[in-house]
């Protein structure tokens, strides 16, 4: 089924949001706490249900993106997707172990315990830029700690969400996992639901309203956002090093990831050869673009729009474009990778998040400006610093706040099943992957337990007795 004929099939009804969230809410009163084998069960079939359509799922991303890498759909997407699955079912069994507390000796005899139970219905919102792994991947964290899911696919990628929805339905019934289809009506509708959780990725601006509409049923949310994430080349780093790892996170999905650096702190005395050595190994990786089924398409003309109009802005503002392919025509959306120097504040390029393949460079002086330079903006959603000075690492960890951070890498530390991923303050809020989002779709729940005996008689009215005075000697102090 081709992308258009997607968008002209009906979506999910407004009205019908409420029937499946009270279907799921109504499985989950029959069955509050579904048991390990039950979980690693839904864990499994959705694990086989990727490998077992990985084509047709790489075939309608691609054909959503009107060309999408299909390496890349497998390494960005399907690998993650099916590694994370792995994780939380071998995992599975001691994340649901109670987790047992200490008791103060004031109120022995007794025990204490945190016991971890599903929230409910979970609502996940999925981005158009990887429109598997962030459908996937908080799936799995959601279904993993026992919840009811529902999903709203993005209409920028109308196969991929149709497809999915067709999949799922096949080994889940929609009052465990069902998917929204539909325009920005069924979205905003989506997110006023009652849910017991809400999980959104996507732009600042739209998580801005999301956030909004949730707190009318004080819904808590996960911000999963993005910003500006910049990338720092210390003054020693063989150029090489920096170049290619900077080019890999930049160029992957023609840099429409939330992860991808942003732009670029790089020496002023360096700043012609590192832009050498980015155009070399980005023709390496390319060496053609327009035709070339590596190198991935825009999403859609109006995201194209957006990006051309950064580099007109840019140029009419005074910065130097660099095009890393002069001589080539364009072939449909594959915008080429540029630089921009001498760029400042004033242009867009540097206000807004970039979600493209033009990278920014930002010369600098000393490493106290470059982290001055990053601590005067908004905090990003991941830092990438290139240098294999330990204490130089050590100051960039310490002086700075960001999502997540890659030392000499960018990207991987999202692919790490172990390592929580979210982002801080305008780059989002909560954590989930692995174990954190086992704990972000769980209550956590204080049991405090005591039988027969009860030692805390000694403290009960009428008060005056010797004994509570002893008990003040002793406990406050």
């Amino acid at each position: 089924m081709t992308a258009d004929a997607a968008r002209v099939l009906p979506a999910t009804a407004v009205e019908d949001l409420a029937t499946q969230f009270n279907a799921q809410r109504q499985a989950f009163a029959g069955n509050p706490m579904p048991p390990l084998a039950q979980r690693r069960q839904w864990l499994k079939s959705l694990r086989q249900l990727l490998l077992a359509h990985q084509d047709a799922l790489i075939a309608a991303i691609s054909e959503d993106f009107s060309g999408r890498s299909a390496d890349e759909t497998r390494l960005a997407e399907l690998m993650p997707s099916v590694q994370g699955l792995h994780h939380a079912e071998a995992h599975l069994k001691q994340w649901m172990k109670a987790s047992p507390r200490k008791v103060g000796l004031a109120f022995q005899p007794a025990s204490a315990k945190v016991l971890y139970q599903p929230l409910g219905v979970v609502g996940i919102i999925v981005p158009w830029n990887y429109p598997l792994f962030l459908a996937i991947g908080p799936l799995t964290c959601a279904l993993a700690a026992g919840n009811r899911v529902m999903l709203k696919l993005s209409e920028a990628t109308p196969a991929t969400g149709l497809l999915l929805k067709q999949l799922l339905q096949t080994v889940f019934p929609e009052d465990l996992v069902s998917v929204a289809l539909g325009e920005a009506d069924v979205g905003e509708a989506f997110s006023r639901l009652p849910f017991d959780h809400l999980l959104f990725t996507g732009a600042t601006s739209v998580g801005r309203h999301v956030m909004l509409a949730a707190a009318q049923n004080l819904t808590p949310v996960t911000l999963e956002l993005g910003g500006k994430s910049p990338a720092i080349v210390s003054t020693s780093v063989p150029l090489a090093d920096a170049a290619e790892r900077i080019a890999f996170g930049k160029t992957l999905n023609a840099g429409q990831t939330c992860v991808a650096p942003d732009y670029v702190l790089v020496p002023r005395e360096r700043l012609d050869d590192f832009a050498t050595a980015y155009r070399n190994v980005v023709h390496r990786f390319y060496p053609r673009v327009a035709d070339n089924p590596d190198y991935s398409a825009i999403i859609n003309p109006r995201h194209l729009a957006r990006l051309e109009s950064y580099l007109s802005d840019a140029r009419d503002k005074g910065a130097k474009i660099v095009d890393l392919y002069p001589q080539e025509a364009r072939q449909g959306r594959r915008l080429p990778p540029h630089l921009l120097l001498q760029v400042n504040d004033q242009m867009r390029v540097m206000q807004d998040e970039i979600f493209g393949p033009l990278l920014p460079l930002v010369p600098y002086d000393s490493l106290d400006q470059a982290l001055s330079y990053i601590n005067q903006r908004p905090r990003p959603l991941a830092l990438y610093y290139f240098g294999y000075d330990r204490a130089e690492q050590q100051r960039v960890l310490e002086q700075t706040h960001s999502g997540g951070v890659c030392l000499n890498d960018t990207l991987l530390h999202v692919a790490q099943d172990d390592l929580p991923f979210g982002g801080v303050g305008p780059s989002g809020m909560g954590h989930y992957h692995g174990h954190e989002g086992f704990l972000t779709f769980s209550k956590a729940k204080a049991v405090f337990a005591k039988q027969r005996f009860n030692a805390a008689r000694l403290i009960y009215p009428p008060y005056g007795k010797s004994l509570i005075k002893l008990v003040y000697k002793l406990f406050i102090r």
